[in-house]
């Protein structure tokens, strides 16, 4: 996750040292698309890769010789497609709403003393945040901008598997998120390109108490994750 944060940021900064390369070697640029930002309502699309995981906190049970004693969940990467809706508040604020699909693959972990068990949720959520996005002032084709806010997210078509047996770790199909996050955008002649950064973090927690061996050791599963954005608009 670290080196897809370090790796967005360099090409992030890439793109705008191009851009005060190219204001700095000519003394007249044209600016595309000059009025695009102003309309009331802009649409777009993107496509996305979320870094994500579980949070796990864990029960007081996790001490007991039932329990597993290590249980993590490891990033994983993901995808995710949608739509961008940007309605136009002033020269600084935008309101962005960004419906999507989202491809999720997420795991949990235990480590017993002489064996491992894997649990692995794969599902379909369909994702409605509401941000608010704040724009700097545009310099020629370019400009960055950060945005914030919330998300509500819905799960659908569940599958679940783990490498011994069935499937024994419940979880939630609602959740409720923080989102904020960064990007950059560079005005082409026919279209904006934007690469972003988002982050995520579940408020919900999507832990569903059981009675077997995968609930012994956990009290909270939360989501968290990283983003990288491509939009198109």
């Amino acid at each position: 996750m670290r080196r897809l944060i370090t790796l967005t940021t360099l090409c992030l900064l890439l793109f705008a040292s191009l851009g005060a390369q190219a204001q700095g070697s000519y003394k007249y640029v044209v600016k595309h698309l000059e009025h695009y930002d102003d309309k009331e309502i802009h649409y777009g699309f993107f496509f996305a890769m979320p870094v994500s995981r579980f949070s796990v906190r864990h029960s007081p049970e996790f001490l007991t010789a039932d329990s597993a004693y290590r249980i993590q969940s490891p990033n994983r990467p993901n995808f995710r497609v949608g739509f961008v809706v940007n309605a136009f508040l002033n020269d600084r604020f935008d309101l962005r709403t960004t419906p999507s699909v989202s491809l999720m693959s997420r795991e949990v972990q235990y480590a017993y003393p002489n064996s491992t068990r894997t649990e692995v949720r794969e599902s379909t959520w369909l994702d409605f945040p509401v941000l608010l996005k704040y724009k700097s002032e545009r310099r020629n084709n370019s400009r960055m901008y950060f945005l914030a806010g919330g998300s509500f997210s819905v799960e659908t078509n569940v599958r679940r598997k783990e490498t011994q047996g069935t499937s024994r770790l419940s979880t939630g199909t609602m959740d409720l998120a923080v989102e904020y996050g960064f990007g950059f955008e560079q005005f082409f002649e026919f279209f904006k390109f934007a690469p972003e950064i988002r982050f995520s973090h579940g408020l919900i927690n999507l832990y569903r108490p059981t009675n077997n061996a995968a609930g012994i050791g956990i009290n909270r599963l939360t989501t968290h994750s990283v983003s990288l954005y491509l939009n198109f608009e």
